[in-house]
């Protein structure tokens, strides 16, 4: 069947190959990002050549999950094309890199703007559609850090990815009912075939990071972040977070994974995910609330 999706953060990275990806597979791709006449307008005019030379229905649209407004705007226009919506992919995440004490307050709240609240403007926007359909699919992009062995220096990451996971856990609980389904994708470290790790931000507070490189932890992000990338197999593929992503929108209703892991570095996240899945499915059984971890067939 041809999904209707939407892809935040979808000018690099995870997001523009997974749009691209579920344009190849023949669904109708909203791709979306900031600024589409300024600062993105080479990407919007790589993504029209793309979809141009294959005949595919891949299209920007503008869109700041920062933004209550933006997101409702463009869940609207996406409405008024389609009359529908059928998958909202959360991809949109911002990195940094850094001693967790230097960054500021402001940072870490807007880290988790970024990659938590957003994903909540756009289930609000999306959600009363979906559930008036009786039928959608939020596919939440996460990451291994959340269960995995990671490394420090990535805290205001971390920390909000963890809460989005979290967050997608408790949704899909509150919306399977309305015949809505959940898949956590959760890639690995990836330290190449995307620019996540070399657009990191970086902590405000010089100060404390030249603290931290004049004590014992000299040298410390530089050697991390090398030990980290080694961890990578040298045939690691990028594009296989969006592959996976694209194969789960293709399966039957009922019939999709509540989690799937991309890590070839195997940092143990998906071993202790798989536990604490299990546990989650038993509690529900003996709470009587089994149902809630399939989607309701609505009529």
């Amino acid at each position: 069947m041809k999904e209707v999706i939407l892809i935040t953060g979808a000018s690099s990275g995870f997001g523009a190959l997974t749009a691209r990806a579920l344009a190849g597979a023949g669904h109708i791709v909203y791709a979306s990002m900031q600024d589409l006449g300024g600062r993105n307008a080479d990407k919007v005019k790589e993504l029209d050549q793309f979809a141009k030379e294959r005949s595919l229905d891949l299209r920007a649209v503008e869109l700041d999950v920062t933004s209550e407004k933006s997101a409702n705007s463009a869940v609207e226009s996406i409405l008024k094309d389609q009359g529908r919506l059928d998958v909202i992919v959360h991809n949109a995440g911002h990195m940094a890199y850094g001693p967790a004490e230097a960054f500021t307050t402001d940072q870490f709240a807007k880290l988790y703007d970024i990659n938590v609240l957003g994903t909540q403007r756009i289930n609000r926007a999306v959600l009363p559609q979906l559930r008036k359909q009786g039928r959608g699919l939020l596919i939440w992009v996460g990451s291994t850090s959340t269960r995995g062995g990671t490394p420090p220096y990535l805290s205001p990451y971390f920390a909000a990815k963890a809460a989005m996971d979290s967050l997608a856990v408790s949704y899909a609980g509150e919306v399977s009912r309305w015949g809505i389904e959940t898949c956590i994708v959760v890639p690995g470290a990836f330290t190449s075939g995307t620019k996540h790790f070399a657009n990191a931000g970086k902590p405000e507070d010089s100060k404390r990071v030249a603290a931290y490189e004049a004590g014992p932890y000299k040298g410390f992000g530089d050697s991390t972040s090398k030990a980290l990338a080694a961890t990578v197999p040298p045939d690691a593929d990028v594009s296989e977070v969006a592959r996976a992503i694209a194969r789960v929108v293709g399966l039957p209703f009922g019939q999709r994974p509540f989690r799937v892991y991309v890590d070839p570095a195997q940092d143990g996240g998906e071993v202790v995910g798989v536990v604490a899945d299990r546990i989650r499915a038993e509690f529900l059984r003996r709470i009587g609330l089994e149902d809630l971890m399939t989607p309701a067939k609505r009529p």
